[in-house]
């Protein structure tokens, strides 16, 4: 697994974020357990089922965009509604966006408590725009003073995932994939002004 940790991607993005320790053998057996009923991961679920309707939508833009335009038009409705059920079930909107290392693996950040190193963390992330909702159990594999003077945050933890859906994880997957397109834009732009 650490060798597969090893080829995510990686970038530094500002995200929500929470989490909290938990003892071992509160683990679940499955994150499909853990998220019955959840509304947490609802956005992460309808971009899956829309991923999976992209190519349908493309072939009837094709042939008829009026009817494509209705559609996309339903599906931004409907991700309305679904933001709307995260904001009743999470309470990471309340809180602060976070600087982050993330990858599909795992993650690094600066935290105000110190944590040991494999202490099992459960996290949930709120990726924006998207309102993506990520639940994931991770371990502490190490603990070090932050680089940063920040006062607040003493602490750089580095995470790596544990127990991670692959909708999740792909989730993920697409979220840093589309930040490191919008960073190489902007870094096209910047050089193309300078």
């Amino acid at each position: 697994m650490t060798d597969e940790r090893r080829e995510f991607f990686r970038i530094d993005d500002s995200v929500q974020v929470s989490y909290h320790t938990i003892p071992a053998s509160e683990l679940p057996a499955s994150i499909d357990d853990r998220l019955q009923n959840d509304r947490f991961s609802v956005m992460t679920r309808m971009q899956v089922i829309s991923q999976h309707l992209s190519a349908s939508l493309h072939r009837i833009e094709q042939r008829d965009p009026d009817v494509a335009d209705y559609l996309k038009a339903l599906d931004e409705k409907i991700n309305l509604l679904g933001q709307s059920f995260l904001a009743e079930e999470s309470d990471l909107l309340g809180q602060p966006s976070r600087s982050v290392n993330l990858s599909a693996g795992g993650l690094a950040m600066d935290i105000a408590e110190p944590l040991a190193i494999g202490d099992h963390i459960e996290i949930k992330l709120l990726l924006l725009p998207s309102y993506t909702g990520v639940l994931a159990y991770g371990e502490v594999v190490g603990l070090e003073a932050s680089q940063e003077a920040d006062s607040d945050y003493p602490h750089h933890v580095r995470i790596n995932f544990t127990l991670i859906r692959d909708t999740d994880q792909e989730a993920l997957i697409r979220h840093i994939m589309r930040r490191q397109g919008e960073m190489l834009r902007q870094r096209r732009e910047q050089q193309g002004l300078t």
